[in-house]
């Protein structure tokens, strides 16, 4: 069973940068491809990036040229760089992780973390 903490989330201005981060623990990193998912209020939850165990990187639209995401297999950790902030960025961020080379769905999710973005 692996377990996924975020950390990262806070409020920012529009414009502004914010990086969350994910650290897994109880199993093997290595072999669970990562992403990171939001749910802003009334919406369904969407996927903003994910990267393979072979750290190929796919990007949501909305998030292509400002958002970076990347993992470091040794801490075991996914970090998602988010730059230029705009307010409907605003929702709760998930760390989400799956036992197989790419994050076709979740096994695994954390308790998210709260990104707002102000005008």
């Amino acid at each position: 069973q692996v377990q996924l903490v975020e950390s990262g989330g806070a409020m920012v201005q529009s414009g502004g940068s914010l990086r969350l981060s994910c650290v897994a623990s109880g199993g093997d990193f290595r072999i669970h491809a990562t992403g990171w998912y939001r749910q802003a209020p009334g919406q369904q939850r969407e996927l903003v990036a994910s990267i393979t165990t072979g750290h190929v990187t796919k990007y949501a639209n909305f998030g292509k040229g400002r958002f970076t995401i990347s993992r470091d297999d040794a801490k075991s950790a996914t970090n998602l760089q988010m730059n230029s902030l705009k307010p409907e960025d605003t929702a709760v961020y998930y760390c989400a992780a799956a036992r197989a080379p790419s994050l076709l769905g979740a096994d695994y999710w954390g308790q998210g973390t709260q990104v707002t973005v102000s005008s």
